[in-house]
């Protein structure tokens, strides 16, 4: 999931940045109805003058005169929802008997499990899968640990690693309140990638300790997946794993996020005729997301980049507000200097890359950009400019949002950079990988249909991880850092033969 931090600048009236209803806040209310004509019709115009989405309205029953339905209906948030039924309650006529959020009921005793490949159901099963038969596999391994790829789940299983502390729109809420999503991060591995994933909440915020206990279960996995652990902490234990370990090691909210921005930014730029050299970037959030996306952007190109965080711009020399990472920003961007307001470094941009907050930056602003601006609000739930309020002055817009055209989603990118660099068991992810992941997931989009609301694939689209995994496994073979020598050679996942 994407790291943000704070917004860099004030935020407008949370009014004007008033969300949608959502499929994340979905309730299912049972209302007990008079069964006579336009009682059903005096509940759904209450339910629409609040604001809620209605889904399905279904009859659970009757009861004398009166008939029980379940009314699905989507709202904005929590407070939100709890103001919709009190309202409904001041219906006399009618009865609230029940309400279900459904997304607990989703969760209800987590959302994965591991089941068995073979059967055990014989005397003969037991004894080849566990002892006496069992011992001949270990003995395999001991005398040639690569047969742990052959023979074990290692071959494709990927662990999640979190502390908890940079949870997307949450912040720091701990090992078990972080397991929810890492969960569901595991969900779309084994969807989108069919890889399995295991989530690891660790109970430490402790940088040494963190690498410890990654280094330690590393044996199990054939791959690790940092997720949510906050700036700058989180820079030092994916490079030190990097370095320590022979397995991929990935911190999605950096690299997830920054390959899929390029990839957008790829099929943006086609649209606007613009060159990555020529362009003027202003990224406004400088955390774990802004730092590496600003570095895979330079990579592929763009030169004049300015940053800002909650002190203001980045620039070198800046007296205060630094940390390693921003200094190694301010090195390499902000060619001239820059140190004034995010509103005066928009004059003349031609990308806004906010991985910030709500209301960095007013909708205004963005008439000052270069001609056919690119922008590219990416905090969730809520972005730094809303697109109806940036649509009449951008010609592309891009959020981190579902119900928006062109989301920039992780899921894009990492079922597929693991699913490659699985198959052809490299010991690492590196930097041809990343673009090469992102020049995939741009090339899904096809000329014919690329358009200002179509820049990036949809996270269902069945072609997008099967892209990346075939770019990256073949990266990693051109950087030589694959164990497996060719891709006639690639394992396609767990169900492939010896």
């Amino acid at each position: 999931m994407t790291s943000t931090s704070k917004p860099a600048d004030t935020k407008k009236d949370s009014d004007k940045n008033q969300v949608r209803p959502s499929a994340s806040y979905t309730m299912t209310l049972r209302i007990k109805i008079p069964n006579e004509p336009g009682s059903l019709g005096l509940v759904t115009s209450l339910i629409g003058k609040i604001g809620a989405d209605i889904g399905a309205v279904d009859i659970a029953g009757f009861d004398g005169n009166f008939i029980m339905r379940d009314i699905t209906v989507k709202v904005r948030d929590s407070h939100h929802g709890d103001a919709l039924v009190k309202e409904l309650k001041t219906l006399n006529q009618f009865e609230v008997l029940n309400v279900s959020d459904r997304t607990f009921l989703m969760h209800l005793g987590g959302k994965i499990r591991i089941t068995n490949k073979v059967p055990l159901a014989t005397r003969d099963d037991l004894s080849m899968a566990y002892t006496p038969g069992v011992a001949r596999v270990c003995m395999a391994i001991h005398d040639d640990p690569e047969n742990a790829y052959k023979l074990t789940i290692k071959r494709n299983t990927v662990a999640v690693v979190s502390d908890g502390t940079a949870v997307l729109g949450l912040g720091d809420i701990g090992p078990e309140a972080a397991l929810p999503v890492m969960e569901g991060k595991a969900m779309l591995f084994k969807e989108f990638g069919k890889i399995d994933a295991f989530p690891i909440c660790l109970a430490t915020k402790d940088t040494e300790e963190i690498i410890r206990t990654v280094k330690a279960i590393a044996p199990v996995f054939g791959g690790i997946n940092l997720e949510d652990i906050s700036a700058p902490r989180c820079f030092e234990i994916e490079d030190r794993l990097k370095k320590e370990l022979d397995i991929p090691v990935f911190h999605d909210d950096q690299h997830g996020t920054a390959v899929v921005v390029l990839a957008a930014l790829i099929n943006a730029l086609k649209i606007v005729n613009k060159k990555m050299s020529e362009i003027k970037v202003v990224v406004t959030g400088v955390g774990a997301a802004g730092v590496a996306c600003s570095k895979i952007i330079l990579s592929a190109g763009v030169v004049n980049i300015i940053g800002f965080d909650r002190t203001g711009a980045i620039y070198k020399g800046r007296p205060g507000g630094m940390n390693f990472m921003k200094e190694w920003f301010a090195q390499h961007t902000n060619p001239e200097g820059f140190q004034g307001s995010v509103s005066e470094a928009l004059e003349g941009a031609d990308l806004y890359l906010g991985l910030s907050g709500p209301g960095t930056i007013e909708a205004a602003d963005l008439k000052k950009m270069a001609r056919d601006p690119i922008v590219f609000a990416m905090a969730n739930p809520t972005p730094e400019v809303m697109p109806e309020d940036a649509a009449p002055f951008v010609r592309i817009m891009a959020t981190g949002r579902s119900d928006y055209p062109n989301q920039i989603n992780n899921v894009l990118c990492f079922p597929g950079m693991f699913r490659g660099a699985l198959d052809v068991r490299a010991t690492d992810i590196n930097e041809e990988m990343k673009l090469a992941a992102a020049h995939a997931i741009a090339s899904v989009v096809g000329d014919n249909e690329l358009n200002e609301d179509y820049i990036v694939p949809g996270v269902f689209n069945p072609l997008v991880a099967e892209s990346v995994a075939k770019a990256v496994a073949e990266a990693a073979i051109r950087t030589g850092i694959a164990r497996k020598g060719s891709t006639d050679d690639m394992n396609t996942g767990a169900q492939s033969t010896l």
